[in-house]
């Protein structure tokens, strides 16, 4: 939103739901995200432009469709092509038949069928449900009796909903992990930067895996012309299955990527701009994003790298007490335009007015604090720096975002 905003051709931006700090740069809108049809109708009435679709659950539910019937400009994929995110054994199946690097695994849907995928693959595994569960459907299991624990909390107890009921089991990869973002029109490819994100809540990547906890880029490990070979190894071959299929993809494909002792391995595909790695990856964009998002939706892309500037960008997560089990809510947020002062860029996610002109917790993760800086370790001193002036009760942040990065 903010970097649509920035546009030199000054674009009038609405936002389906959206929050106290989105409102910075766009007319908030009182309707759900969720409400695909509503969202349609409203931006034929809008006469928009451009919609940009960002939450995974609407471009699942094919939210892109409703918009292009309707005649208008959309960015995201339809419904059938965003089943690379929304169905993680669809993403199996697709890497598959486009010889993509990958995880051994197995698709199951009973516990018994589940502890026979893991005495096959051997320990340790990833048990994922299937669908979409909010950054937290993915359990990594070292024993048995953990295995059928998390297979039981998908299948038997529902913890995840319908997006459980269906479960990958993944053999175990080790190896740093890397995310990398492409824009496309279904064959033309606009590659960001590589970034990197810190999904588990604790310090050392330690305890349950969140939704990410912050981000930087680059890191060291990933050059540009290494990311360009991942690139022509993932996403040109997932484009051209795609399009093979009559369900090409548009809009931006992230891969989550790990560098393994025998070679990069796809962790798994987002069908859109995924936080928090987004946000250490457009303030060093050095190009307008409205124009690149437009040829995206028209198919006009070129072949080539997103402009960027040089250095680095550090994001930092701040979340809620509980999260990421239930989060706490209605917690006082201080300290915000304090940050903002510093020159960081703080993001806004599950945050709400509170009385007497406060902004309180409303979500899990609460905020992100993005920095930019000669280098990753300049970028990660100025984006911890902001971030420390922030406070609410019971706020967790790691303190080991991009650290023992001191060679960028």
């Amino acid at each position: 939103m903010r970097a649509l905003a920035r546009s030199p051709e000054r674009p009038r931006i609405y936002c389906a739901g959206g929050n106290v700090g989105i409102a910075a740069d766009a007319d908030l809108i009182p309707l759900s995200i969720d409400d695909v049809g509503g969202v349609a109708a409203l931006s034929a009435a809008y006469q928009a432009d451009l919609v940009v679709v960002g939450p995974e659950a609407p471009l699942v539910a094919g939210l892109c469709d409703s918009l292009r019937a309707f005649g208008i400009r959309a960015f995201g994929p339809s419904a059938a092509a965003a089943r690379l995110e929304g169905s993680k054994a669809f993403a199996k199946e697709i890497m598959a038949a486009a010889g993509v690097p990958t995880a051994r695994s197995h698709t199951v849907t009973g516990v018994d069928e589940g502890m026979a995928a893991v005495a096959e693959l051997g320990l340790p595994v990833a048990i994922k449900a299937d669908g979409l569960a909010a950054g937290k459907g993915v359990m990594v299991v070292s024993t048995e009796a953990d295995a059928r624990e998390a297979l039981e909390l998908c299948l038997t107890r529902s913890a995840f909903g319908a997006a459980g009921t269906v479960v990958v089991v993944e053999e175990g990869m080790t190896g740093p992990e890397v995310s990398l973002l492409a824009i496309t029109d279904g064959t033309h490819v606009a590659r960001f930067p590589a970034a990197r994100d810190y999904k588990p809540i604790g310090e050392g990547n330690t305890g349950p895996n969140t939704g990410g906890m912050g981000s930087v880029s680059p890191p060291p490990d990933i050059s540009d012309a290494l990311a360009d070979e991942l690139i022509d190894t993932v996403h040109r071959p997932v484009l051209a299955e795609m399009a093979r299929r009559g369900t090409p993809f548009q809009g931006v494909l992230y891969a989550g990527l790990m560098m393994t002792p025998d070679g990069p391995r796809v962790v798994e595909f987002n069908t859109r701009f995924g936080d928090p790695e987004t946000q250490a990856l457009l303030p060093r964009l050095d190009e307008d994003l409205l124009p690149l998002l437009t040829a995206a939706a028209d198919g006009t892309l070129e072949d080539r790298p997103v402009r960027v500037n040089d250095g680095a960008a550090v994001a930092v997560v701040l979340a809620a007490h509980g999260y990421p089990g239930t989060p706490r809510q209605g917690d006082v947020i201080e300290g915000l335009a304090e940050a903002a002062a510093t020159g960081a860029e703080v993001y806004h996610a599950g945050t709400a007015p509170g009385p007497g002109g406060t902004i309180v917790t409303a979500g899990g993760r609460v905020l992100a604090v993005s920095a930019r800086g000669d280098s990753v370790p300049d970028a990660r001193a100025r984006a911890y720096a902001a971030a420390g002036l922030i406070t609410f009760e019971g706020r967790q942040m790691r303190g080991d975002i991009a650290s023992g990065m001191e060679t960028v």
